[in-house]
C-alpha cells in the first residue's frame, strides 16, 4: 500500500491530506515515495505548513517544467499558481480562488492537455515536484496575490489556522496583526502538524513583526519549536536573533539553555554536559523548576559523554544538582523523580534501584501529563534498562516513539528509538527492531545529526554478521572518538563481545566485554558484565569472571527483576560446578522464562545444553540445544542457532540446515524498498 509505505519512510508527523496528494502525484511508485522524503520539508509533509518553494526539484527537470509551463497561457499558469499554493489539492477552494482572480475553470485545459495537471475532486500535478518548481518560477508579487486569493476564500471557521498561513504569506512586510493570528494558530497547528508546523507558524510571525522587543520573544518560541522539530540550523538562526538586544534575564537564561540543549541534541559529545551544568546553575535562582529539568538533562549529556567525560561528568553533575533543592510543599514532577534517581545512581545502586522504580512508575502511570511523557520517556527508558526492567523498558520505549511520532518531535523520536531498538533484539523480535533502524536513520537524514548507531550495532551483533558488525563497530569508535560520545564506545564493546561470542571467538569476546563494562557506566556495564563470565571461563580467566560475578550479583540481588537474577543465574551456573550448576542452569532459565528478552533465555538453554554435552549427558543437552536452536532461527540470530547446531552434531544429532542470511547482502536502501 503506497500510503503506508509513504508513511513508513517519513520521519515525524504526515497529514493525511498530504500524503493523499502526494500518493496521486506520484501515482504510487515506490521509488518516486521513498525520495520525497528527502526533497519534501518536514514542515509541508506535517500539513503544508511551508513555502512551496522550499522543496526542490533537480535543476535540469525544473527547467524543463518550468520551460513547458511558460508555453501555456497567462491565466493558466495564474490558474497553476493557484493550485501550487495550496498544499492540499482541495480543487474547489483553487478554483473559488481562481475566480476572485477572474480566472475560469477553463484555463485550467491547456494544463491538462499538457499533462501537468489533472483536476477532478483534487488537483493533481504530474509529480509532486513539479508543483515546487511552478510555484519556485513565479514572480513574488505573483505568489503574494495568489495567497491572499486563497485566504480570501478560507473558511475562518473551518480551517481558521490555513487561512491565516495563506495571509502570513500573502503579507508584503512586517504586519503586527497577522503575527499575533499566526502565534495564536501556533498552538492549534501543533495539534494538526506537530512541531514542525508550530514551528513554521512561530518562524513566520518573527519574520512579520514590527517591534524588536516581541520580535525577539518570539524568536525564542520558535527557536524552542524548531529544537523539537528537529531543525536544528533554524534553532540556531533564531537564538541569534532572540539575543540580538536588551533582553531580561530569565530570557537570557531560557537562550543558554536553549544553546546548551541545541548542543546535546546535535552532537552528543561531551561539549553539551558543562554547557548544561553553567545553564541549570543559572536558572537555580530565576526558575527552579526549570533548573532542576536542566539538571536531568545535564545527566543526559554526561551518560551520552561516559568515559570520555573529562573533568564535567555525571558526579560533578550530581554534586551541584544537590543544591537545587525541591520546595518541600511542592508535589514531585516527573523531573524531580528522574533526577532524584539520576544522583542515587552515581552514589549507591541499591539505594537507587527504589528511587529508579518511582520514577519509571510515574511515566508509565496516568500521572504523568502528555507533556512529562514527551519530555522524559526517554530517560525513563534507560533508568529501565538499568534496574533490569523489560516490561516498563520495553512499553515506555514504545509510547515515547508513538507520542514523539504524533507531535513530530525529532529530537526526542531519535532519542526514543536508540533505546527502543535495543530492547526489541533482546526480546528478540529482529524485525521491529530493523525498522526502527531504519526510522532512526530517516529521522537522522532529517535533522542532519548523527549519533553512535546503537540500535545497528547491536541488531547485526546479535544477528552475529561478522563483516557488517565489524565495520559498523570500527565507523562508531571512530565517530565516537571525534565527538567524545564515550557511551558509543561502551556500546560498540558491547557489540563486538555479543558478536565473538556467538562466534566462539572468546579471547575477543572477553576482551570487548572487560572494555564495555570497566567505567561503570549507566546500562553499558550491565549489558557488558552479562558478556564477560562466559568468556572469561571458557579462556580460563578465572580471576576476571569472579570479579564480574561479584559486581553483578550486587546489582542483580538490587534490581530483583526475573531478569537481572536470571543472567546472575546462568552466569553463576557458568562457575560452578555439578549439581549446584544444573541448579543455576535450571534457574536462570525459570527465570528468563518469565520475562521478554528471548534472546538471553536462548542463550541459557544454549550454555545449559552445552554443558550437559561436556557432561555426557547427551539426549538431556539435545533437549536444551535445539529448544536454543528454535529460538535463535526464529528470532533471526544465524550465529547463535549454528552454534546450537554444532553442539547438537557434537551429541549425534544430524545437522540443521543453516539459517539464510541474504537478507544482510542488501543495502539499506533496498531493505527499505523491499
Amino acid at each position: 500500500d503506497a500510503r503506508t509505505l509513504l508513511r513508513g519512510v517519513v520521519a515525524g508527523r504526515l497529514d493525511s491530506r498530504v500524503r493523499d496528494r502526494l500518493v496521486a502525484e506520484s501515482r504510487g511508485n515506490p521509488l518516486a515515495l521513498l525520495e520525497l522524503p528527502g526533497r519534501v520539508t518536514a514542515a509541508e509533509l506535517a500539513g503544508g505548513f511551508e513555502f512551496p518553494a522550499a522543496s526542490e526539484l533537480p535543476a535540469h527537470l525544473e527547467g524543463h517544467y518550468i520551460e513547458r509551463v511558460g508555453e501555456l497561457p497567462e491565466a493558466t499558469q495564474r490558474l497553476m499558481l493557484l493550485a501550487a499554493a495550496e498544499p492540499l489539492g482541495d480543487a474547489a477552494l483553487v478554483l473559488r480562488a481562481g475566480r476572485t482572480l477572474g480566472i475560469e475553470t477553463s484555463a485550467l485545459a491547456p494544463a491538462e492537455a499538457a499533462g501537468l495537471l489533472e483536476i477532478g475532486a483534487s488537483v493533481r500535478f504530474r509529480h509532486p515536484l513539479v508543483r515546487s518548481a511552478v510555484y519556485r518560477a513565479a514572480p513574488v508579487p505573483s505568489r503574494r496575490r495568489v495567497h491572499e486569493a486563497l485566504a480570501e476564500v478560507s473558511d475562518p471557521d473551518v480551517d481558521a489556522d490555513r487561512r491565516t498561513w495563506h495571509r502570513a504569506l500573502a503579507a508584503s512586510g512586517p504586519d503586527e496583526d497577522v503575527a499575533a493570528e499566526l502565534e495564536r494558530s501556533a498552538g492549534r497547528a501543533q495539534a494538526r502538524g506537530g512541531a514542525a508546523a508550530t514551528a513554521a507558524f512561530l518562524d513566520r510571525a518573527v519574520a512579520l513583526t514590527p517591534d524588536a522587543g516581541r520580535r525577539r520573544e518570539r524568536a525564542l518560541a520558535a527557536a524552542q519549536a524548531s529544537l523539537g522539530a528537529g531543525a536544528f540550523s533554524a534553532a540556531r538562526g533564531l537564538l541569534a536573533m532572540a539575543g540580538a538586544g536588551p533582553l531580561e534575564e530569565l530570557q537570557r537564561a531560557q537562550i543558554d539553555l536553549l544553546q546548551a540543549q541545541l548542543a546535546f541534541v546535535s552532537s552528543r559529545g561531551t561539549d553539551a554536559t558543562p554547557l548544561l551544568l553553567a545553564a541549570a546553575r543559572r536558572l537555580e535562582a530565576l526558575d527552579i523548576s526549570i533548573a532542576r529539568e536542566t539538571y536531568v538533562d545535564a545527566f543526559s549529556a554526561a551518560l551520552f559523554g561516559g568515559r570520555l567525560n573529562g573533568n564535567v561528568g555525571m558526579p560533578e553533575v550530581a554534586e551541584a544538582a544537590l543544591g537545587a533543592v525541591r520546595p518541600a510543599d511542592a508535589e514531585p514532577a516527573a523531573a524531580d523523580l528522574l533526577l532524584e534517581a539520576l544522583i542515587a545512581l552515581t552514589d549507591d545502586y541499591e539505594a537507587a534501584v527504589p528511587r529508579c522504580r518511582a520514577a519509571v512508575q510515574r511515566l508509565s502511570g496516568e500521572k504523568a501529563s502528555a507533556k512529562e511523557r514527551l519530555r522524559w520517556l526517554w530517560q525513563g527508558c534507560v533508568l529501565a534498562l538499568e534496574i533490569w526492567d523489560d516490561e516498563h523498558a520495553r512499553s515506555l520505549s514504545q509510547s515515547g516513539v508513538e507520542i514523539a511520532r504524533e507531535t513530530g518531535t525529532l529530537s526526542e523520536l531519535a532519542l526514543t528509538l536508540s533505546a527502543r531498538a535495543p530492547i526489541l533484539v533482546f526480546c528478540g523480535d529482529l524485525v521491529a527492531a530493523a525498522a526502527a533502524v531504519s526510522e532512526t536513520h530517516s529521522v537522522e537524514e532529517v535533522t542532519g545529526v548523527r549519533a553512535a548507531p546503537y540500535g545497528a550495532l547491536t541488531l547485526t551483533a546479535w544477528r552475529g554478521t561478522p563483516g557488517e558488525t565489524t565495520d559498523l563497530i570500527e565507523a562508531t569508535e571512530r565517530e565516537a572518538k571525534t565527538r567524545g560520545e564515550g557511551i558509543g564506545l561502551a556500546i560498540s564493546a558491547y557489540a563486538r563481545a555479543v558478536l565473538s561470542n556467538g562466534l566462539g571467538l572468546y579471547e575477543h569476546a572477553l576482551a570487548a566485554a572487560v572494555i564495555a563494562s570497566e567505567h561503570r557506566e549507566v546500562v553499558a556495564e550491565n549489558w557488558g558484565l552479562s558478556e564477560l563470565i562466559e568468556p572469561a571461563t571458557r579462556c580460563g580467566r578465572i580471576d576476571l569472571a569472579t570479579n564480574a560475578m561479584i559486581r553483578l550479583t550486587a546489582k542483580a540481588r538490587a534490581a530483583r527483576t526475573d531478569w537481572a537474577l536470571g543472567i546472575e543465574a546462568r552466569s553463576r551456573a557458568l562457575l560452578a560446578d555439578g549439581d549446584d550448576a544444573e541448579v543455576w542452569f535450571r534457574t536462570a532459565i525459570e527465570r528468563l522464562g518469565r520475562t521478554r528478552v528471548h534472546a538471553e533465555l536462548a542463550r541459557a538453554h544454549l550454555l545449559y545444553g552445552e554443558w550437559l554435552r561436556r557432561e555426557s549427558r547427551r539426549l538431556d543437552a539435545r533437549v536444551e540445544l535445539n529448544a536454543a536452536y528454535q529460538l535463535f532461527t526464529a528470532m533471526g540470530m544465524p550465529a547463535f542457532a549454528e552454534r546450537a547446531n554444532t553442539e547438537l552434531v557434537a551429541t549425534g544429532d544430524k545437522a540443521r540446515r543453516r539459517i539464510a542470511t541474504t537478507r544482510d547482502d542488501l543495502t539499506q536502501h533496498e531493505r527499505q524498498i523491499a
